[in-house]
């Protein structure tokens, strides 16, 4: 919107008359024939701020040649008629006149043009726009009337609403956990007996362990996987018997240890996938060269000209006589079966779960507390599960952060801050902590700040830019807060649309929103149908916004948004 007054002989435009008389009076009488001009009209709010450029024309044969003026802008209230905002005066001189400022010439006329930027204030938005003039010819003065040029204050970006998305941290809970454990049990030469000695070893007495937590937890037990090798010693076709003879003793073995735990399952033929593997002749060459011999390159390379296994396993005899490593450190441990046990965990039930978090938390994991709180709606009884998960789990971040989550829902925001805060000291560079801090931070008025946290917390999950996207609002710059609120839905994407200057697209995104039906969203509607200039639609939503808030009356009545409808009849009635 844009308006045009013009005025006649306004400011200093001086006819000297040969009879000394005052020509400022006269021009008083026709500053019609002077445009000033104010843009953008209305004025804007964008961020903190409101930016207003004014020009005036003067025509041809007004302006004395000694004559000057001061120009000054100013806001006055519409209803009270006080001054609200005096902006820069403009200084306007004659050909002839003395004194710095703007020249006016007599016979060509002269112009002026002015851009300032003021901090925004509440006063601001319901106002007249008018020019001051203080205009003087010689040791006269004179008070030209007040010119409107103006009226309000657009301050739409105001309606942005606090919705910053926190971000929890999620849990990795899994109703069916894998479970696993691998051991060797290592052969004498040329022998597939599994010695007691062996299953005395570190790695068989964790599997022994195993089983017994299997039984504890109720594993379902998979598979067990054997695969047995012997060394490339021996002659191909003993070898190859060897293994398969160890593959049987080794599952022979693990069938023993279930069945002393009394698990059925164990004792299935079934369960055993046995692989004989033959001779190692590819972990015998990895074994050697991970040794300290200092001929093992050779070695490696004088057994591998022989393409022939029985010529091969002579040289490696051979070899193992003059090179007793070879006997004593390098062949044994090849002579073994690999065994690895695969179970599957079942998670306890949800009502167990629920029952532990408030009996004995201590007795669960972070990750099935944290799962337990998504089994509850309430956000109290979610509190409680998250405070158990910081209690017992201090060490783990998401416990602080999801009480602070919780928090920031129940508009508690210091309290959420110092949640994050512990959250943070737990986790100093986790991406959804300061995310979340970023959020805290601009509830609590540091828009820098927040700024600060969220492009840390850059890869955290969409959150992020959206939240940055009410920033974006908040500064005035609507395009990356489209940008940033891509893909949402909320009243907010479509506050940045419709600023944008997307109407369509704006009433898309606010009807698809969750607060389609809200004052504020019937509000937005009425803003987009005064920028279509659609009548309907602006008392349409008006009326529904007033319905469902009263306080909105007021604020229509004196919103720039509805300034090309304050002589609408059906627009008006909403508000009188």
């Amino acid at each position: 919107m844009r308006s045009t007054y013009s005025i006649l002989g306004i400011l200093t435009a001086v006819i000297l008359i040969a009879s000394g008389c005052n020509p400022l009076k006269k021009m008083n009488k026709k500053h019609g024939m002077v445009t000033y001009t104010m843009s953008p009209d209305p004025l804007e709010l964008h961020g903190d701020s409101v930016a207003i450029s004014v020009s005036g024309r003067y025509p041809a044969k007004f302006f004395h040649k000694k004559a000057v003026a001061n120009v000054k802008p100013v806001m006055k209230d519409a209803e009270t008629g006080a001054i609200v905002k005096e902006f820069e005066t403009i200084k306007l001189v004659g050909e002839k006149a003395t004194g710095e400022g703007t020249k006016i010439m007599k016979a060509s006329g002269g112009s002026f043009s002015v851009n300032n930027q003021v901090a925004y204030e509440d006063a601001m938005e319901n106002v007249v726009l008018e020019i001051l003039v203080e205009a003087g010819f010689k040791s006269k003065t004179q008070t030209f009337d007040p010119i409107p040029f103006g009226n309000g204050t657009v301050t739409t970006p105001r309606l942005v609403q606090s919705d910053e998305m926190p971000i929890l941290g999620k849990d990795k809970f899994t109703k069916v956990s894998p479970r696993s454990i691998s051991a060797e049990l290592n052969y004498d030469i040329q022998s597939s007996t599994v010695k007691s000695a062996e299953l005395k070893q570190e790695d068989m007495m964790a599997v022994d362990a195993f089983m017994e937590k299997g039984i504890t937890y109720e594993y379902d037990w998979k598979s067990v996987d054997i695969s047995s090798y012997a060394s490339p010693d021996g002659e191909s076709a003993l070898n190859e018997d060897l293994a398969s003879d160890r593959a049987n003793t080794a599952a022979k073995s693990l069938m023993g240890m279930f069945g002393k735990k009394k698990i059925e399952a164990g004792k299935a033929d079934g369960l055993y996938n046995k692989s004989p593997k033959g001779e190692d002749w590819d972990g015998f060459k990895t074994k050697l060269q991970a040794s300290d011999i200092e001929d093992k390159d050779m070695i490696i390379r004088v057994l591998g000209m022989y393409s022939d296994d029985t010529k091969r396993e002579e040289e490696i005899k051979n070899m193992a006589k003059t090179y007793t490593i070879l006997a004593e450190q390098i062949l044994p441990p090849l002579r073994r079966s690999v065994i690895t046990i695969n179970a599957e965990e079942k998670a306890k039930e949800d009502d167990e779960l629920k029952k532990l978090v408030k009996e004995n938390p201590s007795e669960l994991t972070i990750e099935e507390i944290l799962y337990t709180a998504t089994l509850y709606n309430d956000m109290n009884q979610k509190l409680e599960v998250y405070k158990a998960a910081q209690k017992v789990h201090a060490g783990d971040w998401r416990g602080h952060n999801n009480v602070g989550w919780i928090y920031v829902q129940q508009n508690k925001v210091e309290a959420a801050k110092a949640e994050f805060d512990k959250a943070a000291k737990a986790s100093a560079t986790e991406k959804v902590v300061m995310n979340n801090m970023g959020v805290v931070t601009r509830l609590m008025g540091d828009r820098e700040g927040a700024m600060g946290y969220y492009e840390k917390a850059k890869g955290a999950g969409k959150e992020v830019n959206y939240n940055i996207g009410i920033l974006n609002i908040m500064d005035g710059d609507y395009e990356d807060a489209v940008s940033n609120m891509s893909g949402y839905n909320t009243f907010n994407a479509a506050l940045a649309q419709t600023l944008n200057g997307n109407n369509d697209g704006a009433l898309n995104t606010v009807e698809s929103s969750d607060a389609k039906a809200t004052a504020e969203a019937y509000y937005l509607k009425a803003i987009i149908g005064a920028r279509a200039n659609n009548e309907d639609m602006v008392s349409n939503n008006l009326k529904a916004a007033i319905e469902k808030n009263g306080d909105l009356k007021a604020k229509a009545k004196k919103d720039a948004e509805f300034m090309d409808f304050r002589e609408n009849a059906a627009v008006t009635a909403l508000w009188e």
